[in-house]
C-alpha cells in the first residue's frame, strides 16, 4: 500500500516509519486517523516469531504521528511556523488490548492545552468498540536545524 499524499504532505515521516494511513475526521480541538496493521509489515517477523503482535511503542508512535498531523493542519496558514513536530513528553500510557496483523485502528487525539509552545494532548486508540491504547503527550513545533 502506497502512503497517503495527503499524509505526506503534512508531517516529515515516511514509510516504513508511518503508520497513519488516512484522516478520517477533525474537529476545532482535535482529529481522527486510520490505520490498519499490514500482515506483510517487516517488525511482525520478530515481534513474535509464530505469534505476531504490534509492538506497544509503534502503536504509541501511531497516536503521535496523528498528533503531529492535528499540529499540521492546526498550525497551517500564511503565519504557520515552519519545522516539523517534536515529542517532548509521554505520560500515562495505558495498553489494553493487544493488536494484531490485519486489525484496523482509530486513533484520536485532542488538544488539551498550549502554554509556552508545547502542546499537551491526549490520545486514543481503538479497534471497533474496544479501546486499545490511552496516553497523554505533549509536542512542540522545533523549527528546522540542529544535528542532520
Amino acid at each position: 500500500m502506497s502512503a497517503n499524499p495527503q499524509i505526506l504532505g503534512l508531517i516529515p515521516h515516511r514509510p516504513p516509519f508511518l503508520f497513519v494511513d488516512e484522516i478520517v475526521s477533525e474537529t476545532a480541538d482535535g482529529l481522527v486517523a486510520r490505520r490498519t496493521w499490514r500482515p506483510d509489515e517487516e517488525f511482525y517477523r520478530g515481534h513474535y516469531p509464530g505469534a505476531p503482535i504490534t509492538p506497544g511503542v509503534l502503536l504509541c508512535e501511531a497516536v503521535f504521528q496523528t498528533g503531529a498531523l492535528y499540529l499540521a493542519r492546526h498550525l497551517a496558514g500564511p503565519s504557520a511556523p515552519s519545522g516539523f513536530p517534536l515529542l517532548v513528553k509521554i505520560s500515562d500510557v495505558r495498553f489494553r488490548s493487544p493488536v494484531y496483523p490485519g486489525d484496523t485502528v482509530m486513533i484520536e487525539v485532542v488538544k488539551k492545552d498550549l502554554m509556552a509552545g508545547f502542546y499537551a494532548m491526549s490520545g486514543a486508540m481503538k479497534r471497533g468498540d474496544t479501546r486499545v491504547l490511552s496516553v497523554s503527550f505533549s509536542v512542540a513545533w522545533k523549527a528546522p536545524g540542529g544535528a542532520p
